[in-house]
């Protein structure tokens, strides 16, 4: 081995443990006394909450209004986790492109069959996320819950602010739950349930077909602007989709146009 390579190597070694060693340094510096870290993303700031049921990540957009915002909460699928949903799926990159006066909210959830439902009360997540010293905004929540998320979604239906629910492929079960959400419950007649299906199709189709005002879609729209003055409105709206069920949270050509479906305020 030459002298040159040897330098070079250990040149190299150096450059990258400073690196790391400033990384840990920058992290560690962010942790507040709320048990959280904070950083720029995608035009927003984002922060990881650390609770008892796990990460919860927190992300607002630049130009955010607390007055006139609301909340929405993600919750990922099987096969994967808050953190690395987070990561890979870019979500700070695709909720700021749905340019929604929100605070955006992904907490830990269960990746397989065998666990269970970390957050059994919507109200204890909101409650956590306050905790580490957020005022969230007093406009009515939004749920988006892909895949296996179903599961955590269910539990919430009985909040009484929750507005609105987004399922992601996700109607796998628990279909009384949901029908009671948008149809028979005690406040049903203010709720909406918009049903995104692939793998889940045959069974969000027979769903959906249940109810004469339901609206039905054979594709997701590029645009808000493609939806039909009835599909806005309707409080059940079911759409076939033409990505699969990963690429339906990974493409960021769905959670940003759905967005838009929602009360929330553009920014």
């Amino acid at each position: 081995m030459t002298r040159a390579f040897t330098t070079v190597v250990a040149l190299a070694l150096i450059a990258t443990l400073a690196h790391d060693a400033t990384a840990d340094h920058r992290t560690r510096s962010k942790v507040d006394r709320y048990g959280k870290t904070e950083e720029r993303e995608a035009g927003g700031t984002h922060w990881r909450i650390r609770t008892k049921h796990g990460p919860v990540h927190v992300w607002v957009p630049r130009g955010y209004n607390r007055d006139t915002a609301g909340t929405v909460i993600y919750v990922h699928g099987y096969n994967t986790s808050a953190d690395a949903a987070w990561r890979e799926h870019h979500l700070a990159k695709q909720f700021a492109r749905s340019r929604q006066n929100a605070i955006f909210i992904v907490p830990e959830a269960p990746r397989n069959n065998e666990q269970s439902v970390r957050w059994d009360s919507l109200a204890e997540l909101k409650h956590a996320v306050v905790k580490a010293n957020f005022r969230l905004p007093d406009g009515a929540p939004i749920v988006i819950g892909h895949s296996g998320a179903f599961r955590t979604v269910a539990k919430w239906l009985d909040n009484r602010l929750l507005a609105e629910v987004i399922l992601l492929d996700a109607l796998y079960g628990k279909e009384k739950e949901f029908e009671d959400f948008i149809h028979s419950g005690e406040r049903a007649q203010n709720h909406k349930l918009i049903i995104v299906a692939t793998a889940t199709k045959d069974k969000a189709r027979r769903f959906a077909h249940q109810f004469r005002y339901a609206a039905v879609r054979h594709s997701i729209p590029h645009s808000y602007a493609e939806f039909t003055k009835r599909e806005k409105r309707s409080k059940l709206l079911y759409m076939r989709s033409q990505y699969g069920h990963m690429a339906l949270v990974t493409s960021g050509k769905v959670i940003p146009v759905l967005l838009r479906l929602t009360p929330l305020k553009r920014l």
